[in-house]
């Protein structure tokens, strides 16, 4: 049975996500994707966007795992992880996937703190006496 591998990330999230044919279950450190988010629907309905696009919800199992960032990163990584395996495993799901922007790394981050600065940019306030 073959396995597909891709890593999916998003601002300090990543996730390693395992694609391979089966019945449509989600594993996400070792949970299954309802008992992981818990009641974000919209959440899950983004992590199923790939798999909906593609027409591959009950055909496909994926097990994942994980770290970094907040849950709604996370999710965004599992997205980003699931459209790289389903190209891995059908190169025509490019052409699906692409034009909705699922295989693009989302590259925006924190920016870092300065040094005299409050935060990355924020001054400390000025006096003038």
């Amino acid at each position: 049975m073959a396995r597909y591998y891709a890593t999916g990330k998003r601002k300090t999230a990543a996730a390693k996500v395992w694609l391979s044919k089966g019945s449509g279950k989600i594993v996400v450190n070792g949970m299954s994707l309802d008992e992981w988010l818990g009641g974000h629907e919209a959440l899950k309905l983004r992590v199923r966007l790939p798999l909906a696009l593609t027409k591959m919800e009950e055909s496909v199992d994926i097990v994942a795992k994980t770290l970094g960032g907040g849950y709604s990163a996370q999710a965004d990584a599992l997205k980003h992880g699931i459209s790289k395996a389903l190209c891995e495993m059908d190169e025509a799901f490019r052409a699906v996937l692409k034009p909705h922007g699922l295989l693009t790394r989302d590259a925006r981050v924190v920016e870092r703190k300065k040094y005299g600065k409050h935060k990355a940019r924020r001054s400390p306030q000025f006096s003038k006496r």
